[in-house]
């Protein structure tokens, strides 16, 4: 069974830096990309960023392009989300999420495209 954990976090001012980790629980997490998703309950889960397993190369949401940026861990059991210049509409749940197709330039941001989610990490920008 795969269960992904997010941690980090937390309520910062406008213009801080925030650094979320999620860690993949699986024997094979080495088969499965891992991407990060935010929502509010006003929109839609929206693809924030991903990278591929070797993070060659990576994809983001044009709102934080230049601000945040994903990694992968060197065991490849954990993503990282550095979130810098934090803004209050980076106010969300943010959610990891994992699959084992790797994603496209087409797809990544496309929620159905993964099969496992963690449970959230609240990230508040005031």
């Amino acid at each position: 069974d795969v269960q992904l954990v997010e941690s980090g976090g937390g309520s910062v001012q406008a213009g801080g830096s925030l650094r979320l980790s999620c860690t993949i629980s699986s024997f094979t997490y080495r088969n499965y990309y891992m991407t990060w998703f935010r929502q509010t309950p006003e929109k839609e889960r929206e693809g924030v960023a991903a990278t591929t397993i070797g993070g060659g190369r990576s994809y983001y949401a044009d709102s934080v392009k230049g601000r945040f940026t994903i990694s992968r861990g060197d065991t490849g059991n954990t993503l990282y989300l550095q979130m810098n210049s934090l803004k209050p509409e980076d106010t969300a749940m943010y959610y990891c999420a994992a699959g084992p197709n790797p994603p496209s330039s087409d797809d990544w941001y496309i929620p159905q495209h993964y099969n496992y989610w963690g449970q959230g990490t609240q990230v508040t920008v005031s």
